[in-house]
């Protein structure tokens, strides 16, 4: 399961795992994408001819989106039909090989395909299979499509978000499925955790509609207390005062969060309004949050005054948690995300220059990397299946089958 190209890459904590994809779109590539940028060795599985849909949308360059150029980074492409036995063979056998396997389909997909848990890991006991759903593996609505749109609504995060005389809005983002890698990946790190002492592989079950649940703070005890039902409250934090966003005379949005009792007094003083500084009934969050219409008036018309290069400079002499609000161009420009490597240029294959995410988070000793971008559809098929010792003539057959697609084939 390790190309040429992957053995030469600078290794990373994750040295020596195999991890094999049958995911597509956001969450299942978004887990192995963290595993490959840690040095795990990823295997993609995708379908002949398209390919994952991911490869086609948003801006698309060169026939292929910019999008996948980075979930698909550090990843070997293996174009396999997992519908025909042919295919699902290969699969199994490449399972065999693996330490974790991350999937994202309808619950009950590999079982009807016959790579169900219980017969891959009847062969591969080591196995730790990574399942991503909208709604989990069990479960009165286990078997239904879940999007992260869904999950999102279900969890929690659409009905806090945005004004509450308006409907709720959407982050433009795919933040659910994100929020589900990222619990896989927590997930599979525990099971190899574990599996280092009883050598044995497990089954992570990760619903999208609990990952997004998973971060809703207080919401369900608030509710279960008192029947506390948290709404949408703008730009503002419910209940922490003062936490808003401001702008600027120059139309600059600004953040800022002067919620800490001192915090607080810093950020009054700093705007001249040293009567709320003083305030006692003031001087801790539950005053503040009786007075917050004041609190944020006094703020809003001082920032309205005031330039975005003079708010900045007064809160940063304050010492009160602020920022303006970025967009991709100001990201891309940003001191900050240059010395923490956030920002990284990489070539596509015409020789055009693109700026792709660093590595989160920053290990000392054992630190990510990011080698080649998004491989072309099938470009490891040849090498990975040779190394599971299928022959030319095999390869050859089953191309002609449309079982798999060899790098030759590709479009």
């Amino acid at each position: 399961m390790k190309s040429k190209q992957h053995q030469n890459m600078n290794r990373g904590p994750l040295e020596g795992i195999k991890v094999l994809e049958l995911g597509q779109l956001v969450a299942g590539p978004f887990a192995a994408r963290m595993f490959g940028e840690f040095g795990a060795d990823v295997v993609k599985v995708e379908p002949p001819g398209a390919g994952d849909p991911l490869r086609s949308w948003r801006k698309v360059h060169e026939g292929t989106s910019l999008w996948w150029r980075v979930q698909a980074r550090n990843k070997q492409s293996v174009a396999i039909d997992l519908r025909v036995p042919e295919g699902q063979e290969i699969v199994r056998q490449l399972a065999h090989e693996a330490d974790i396997l991350v999937e994202n389909f309808r619950p009950g997909t590999l079982e009807k395909w016959g790579l169900d848990y219980e017969r891959l890991s009847a062969e591969n006991p080591g196995l730790i299979m990574v399942r991503m759903s909208g709604f989990g593996q069990t479960g009165p609505m286990s078997g239904m499509a879940g999007f992260g749109a869904v999950g999102e609504s279900m969890g929690g995060l659409r009905f806090i978000n945005g004004y509450i005389d308006r409907p709720p809005a959407r982050l433009n983002l795919s933040i659910g499925d994100s929020l589900t890698g990222l619990h896989g990946v927590i997930g599979a790190l525990m099971a190899l955790h574990e599996r280092s002492r009883s050598g044995k592989g497990q089954v992570i079950d990760v619903a999208l509609y609990e990952s997004v649940f998973n971060m809703m703070e207080s919401l369900l005890p608030e509710y279960s207390f008192d029947g506390t039902v948290r709404e949408r409250f703008g730009a503002q934090l419910s209940g922490i005062v003062p936490s808003n966003t401001y702008t600027s005379e120059d139309g600059v949005h600004i953040v800022v969060a002067g919620n800490g009792d001192s915090i607080y007094k810093r950020l009054m003083q700093g705007i001249g309004r040293h009567d709320l500084a003083e305030d006692p009934e003031l001087a801790n969050n539950a005053g503040r949050v009786k007075r917050q219409v004041d609190i944020d008036d006094a703020i809003g018309s001082w920032c309205a005054r005031n330039p975005a290069a003079t708010i900045l400079n007064v809160l940063q002499q304050a010492n009160v948690p602020h920022g303006k609000i970025f967009n991709a161009a100001d990201i891309y420009e940003d001191p900050q995300y240059r010395a923490r490597e956030m920002i990284l240029e990489r070539q596509l294959a015409d020789g055009r220059t693109i700026a792709v995410p660093g590595i989160v988070p920053k290990l000392s000793r054992t630190p990510g990397h990011v080698g080649a971008l998004g491989p072309a559809l099938g470009a490891h098929t040849d090498e990975v299946l040779k190394a599971l010792g299928l022959t030319d003539e095999n390869l050859k057959n089953l191309a002609a089958a449309g079982v798999i697609q060899r790098p030759e084939q590709a479009p």
